[in-house]
């Protein structure tokens, strides 16, 4: 069952931006009072025009050029000094900020429950992490004080309009107007187009991620083609959104080019009138086309960067749906820490289902008891992983109880009852790292000598001693350098370093030839001595030792007992065991390997097993 999102909304964007630009106030506000200096000094420039035309060039006035070229170069060296720190100070504030979010995303995911990861791509986290977190830059860094800037000289250019010729000022006002009306239209129109290309970036991501992973399986069965055509489609799915937000923005340009075209013409023709009138003079006519430009070109400014904020507003949409579902740590808090837990484990009536009315175990009991050993069989797709997951805490039970040490599993900090779990799976994952890393990776702080104890039970240390780097061999990305056996011991030493109460098998020798597997199943006796252990083995020859074995098949439990008591019940078990047995007793033994055929139980006389009913057991 996913777990329930709650609803995005643009007030909460809008809410996740505002906490964003308080969280960074004070770099803002400085950055706000230099970019007001910096736009104030560069009105001295345009207003010195009308002393230029009316006093120096007109009345002859020669004193007053130095004095005015003088000012304009000081006024031209504070407006470069104020920009330039001005981009120091929001691009470390911007860095910052990214750093920050993707920082505070990655730890939100990571905390999720697993259910979540299996309902969404490991490139759609991605994305989201790294990608819609740049958006940010634009909202606490340069975008949102230059959008601020632009309001700001605007109305000072306005203000200086209307006292130079108030009439042709309305005028161009109105022009001003229908341009912002058809910029907020533009934005409506853009939010979720830009929305949706995350998604899509995200979609494409995601699958080359998985065509390179498996790049393997894709040459395996020639399908290099085929994943061509995949990504060609994804590719052309954000080509078709680019080519949408670039049409909108051209539209936005070209309205501008037209708005600005639209102010010359009413300049010269009421502008014109004006000086003809003598109402305005040749100087006011010059600092007007001036003042008129820094209007119009902040307004054409604010729609570049107005398109960025929604770019960015876009962004923080996704991130917030993210965030907004609760993690394990969350939930977490509601519960009472768990102390050192002892290791029995109970399922009462267990039923869990992925999909609704698609049941994947049915009503579930068994008691674990502490320190002792229990074996999952039964053919694929019958629960076994899954009940394995159970006891695990990656799922929840949809009906029933899990109990540790008579205690429901569900009123347990996740975090303090995983720190006693210990698991070796059927395709184990190494992480991008030393040979020392991955095997540490399950106890950081362990010291050498305890991580080289655990390599020699494990039966690393055999092929690791062999390594020119030893344990500073690099395993590559998921131990691909690794032979398959080297990679499953490799696991097998970090479950053994993690010193775990509960321990989980998932076909831990799967990956081994028989020589391999003889050398760790002492290793594997050893680590489950005293711990409470769940097996999930194909081959019953492992698990013999064990204290009890379940049989599933289709999610319920048809027969329970140890080895010897389930073959002499004549039931499925034995049926599995003959099966697999006659393969093995067939197949060629090679001296060196250690392989015992357990000799044939005879039938006992009585009438083979009864199928135990899910009540029964």
């Amino acid at each position: 069952m996913e777990p329930a999102k709650k609803k995005v909304t643009l007030s909460a964007a809008w809410r996740e931006a505002h906490e964003l630009v308080w969280l960074h106030k004070r770099r803002l506000a400085l950055g706000l009072a230099l970019m007001l200096v910096s736009r104030l000094s560069g009105l001295v420039l345009p207003a010195s025009s009308k002393i230029l035309v009316d006093e120096i060039i007109v009345k002859q006035r020669a004193e007053l050029l130095l004095w005015l070229a003088a000012a304009v170069g000081l006024a031209t060296f504070v407006q470069a000094a104020t920009s330039f720190a001005l981009s120091q100070v929001l691009g470390v504030a911007a860095q910052r900020a990214i750093t920050d979010m993707r920082r505070a995303v990655q730890r939100h995911v990571m905390h999720l429950p697993v259910q979540y990861f299996d309902s969404t791509k490991t490139g759609v986290l991605i994305s989201r992490i790294m990608n819609d977190a740049e958006g940010v830059r634009n909202l606490v860094g340069s975008g949102l004080v230059q959008l601020a800037g632009g309001f700001i000289t605007a109305t000072i250019a306005l203000g200086v309009l209307f006292y130079l010729n108030w009439r042709l000022t309305l005028i161009t006002i109105v022009v001003l107007g229908l341009f912002g009306v058809c910029l907020a239209m533009a934005f409506m129109k853009l939010r979720p187009i830009f929305r949706e290309r995350g998604k899509i970036n995200a979609e494409v991501t995601g699958r080359l991620n998985e065509a390179l992973g498996g790049i393997r399986v894709v040459k395996a069965y020639t399908a290099e083609k085929r994943e061509e055509l995949v990504f060609a489609r994804g590719a052309h799915r954000i080509f078709r959104n680019v080519a949408q937000t670039i049409t909108g923005v051209s539209a936005m340009t070209a309205v501008s080019t037209v708005v600005i075209g639209i102010i010359g013409v009413v300049m010269i023709v009421i502008g014109g009138r004006s000086i003809l009138d003598g109402t305005m003079t040749l100087g006011d006519f010059v600092t007007y086309i001036l003042f008129t430009g820094m209007v119009a070109a902040p307004l054409v400014q604010i729609a570049s960067i107005g398109t960025q904020i929604t770019e960015a507003f876009a962004g923080l949409d996704r991130i917030r749906e993210i965030r907004a579902t609760e993690t394990e740590r969350q939930a977490a808090e509601r519960l009472a820490p768990a102390a050192e837990i002892r290791g029995e484990v109970v399922f009462e009536d267990v039923s869990f289902e992925y999909r609704p009315h698609l049941p994947v175990l049915k009503r579930v009991s068994f008691r674990a008891r502490e320190g002792s050993t229990t074996a999952l069989v039964g053919p694929s797709g019958s629960g076994k992983s899954t009940l394995t997951g159970l006891v695990m805490a990656f799922h929840r039970p949809a009906g029933g109880r899990i109990l540790v040490d008579a205690r429901d599993l569900n009123d347990l900090r996740l975090h303090d009852y995983r720190a006693q779990l210990g698991v070796v799976l059927q395709d184990n994952f190494l992480f991008d790292g030393t040979v020392a890393e991955n095997i540490r990776y399950s106890k950081p702080q362990a010291s050498d000598a305890e991580m080289r104890e655990a390599s020699r039970i494990a039966h690393c240390d055999e092929f690791i001693e062999g390594f020119p780097d030893k344990y500073d061999t690099i395993v590559g990305e998921r131990g691909i350098k690794l032979s398959g056996g080297q990679r499953q011991r490799i696991a097998i030493a970090r479950a053994i370093l993690a010193d775990p109460r509960i321990l989980v098998l998932d076909e831990a020798t799967s990956s081994l030839d028989s020589e391999s597997e003889a050398l760790i199943q002492d290793g594997l006796r050893s680590l489950r001595r005293g711990r409470t252990t769940f097996v999930i083995a194909h081959r019953l020859s492992t698990i013999r030792s064990a204290d009890q074995i379940l049989v599933l098949e289709q999610g319920e439990i048809v027969e329970r007992g140890t080895h010897d008591e389930l073959l002499a019940a004549y039931g499925r078990y034995r049926q599995l065991h003959d099966k697999q047995y006659q393969v093995e007793s067939d197949r060629f033994v090679n001296p060196g390997e250690d392989f015992t055929p357990e000799p044939e139980t005879p039938a006992p006389a009585v009438a083979p097993a009864r199928r135990l009913s899910p009540r029964a057991l």
